[in-house]
């Protein structure tokens, strides 16, 4: 390689590449929560696509006590039928899951939710874990669509 390439430059001590991450608030919906929902340990979030079906978005990060707490009084049982399972592999959170156990899903009313996204997406999923914000009970779940 020739010219100001950064490959052709050799390292220097005390030069350092700095990575940054961009988080912006978003809404989402919580769709199933990890642990029970009187006190849920994780969000599992969608979004809905345009045929109207609500799709695995990711999930949040584990959630402190105050964010359970804030959240738990949103969580009520299905009225009518889930798309979704109560128990899915790993790899529906992301295809560099790590953990190799199934997980168990306590299916939940769909309910708005913001969160903290890392900007990078794959398709309509969230790359990273999110970070649980606040409840969006004045928000229409089934507005939040994909894209």
């Amino acid at each position: 390689m020739t010219g100001n390439s950064k490959a052709d430059q050799p390292y220097r001590i005390g030069r350092y590449w700095l990575k940054t991450k961009i988080y912006t608030a978003s809404d989402a919906v919580a769709g199933a929560v990890i642990g029970p929902r009187s006190r849920p340990r994780q969000l599992v979030l969608g979004l809905y696509d345009s045929t109207g079906r609500l799709r695995v978005a990711g999930r949040t990060g584990p959630l402190a006590s105050a964010q359970a707490t804030a959240i738990a009084p949103f969580l009520h049982a299905p009225t009518g039928g889930h798309p979704w399972p109560e128990e899915v592999t790993p790899r529906w959170f992301g295809q560099f899951a790590r953990d190799t156990e199934p997980v168990h899903l306590t299916l939940v009313e769909p309910v708005a939710v913001e969160v903290s996204a890392d900007a990078a997406r794959t398709g309509i999923a969230f790359r990273h874990l999110v970070r649980f914000i606040r409840p969006r009970p004045d928000t229409d779940p089934t507005g939040l669509r994909a894209g």
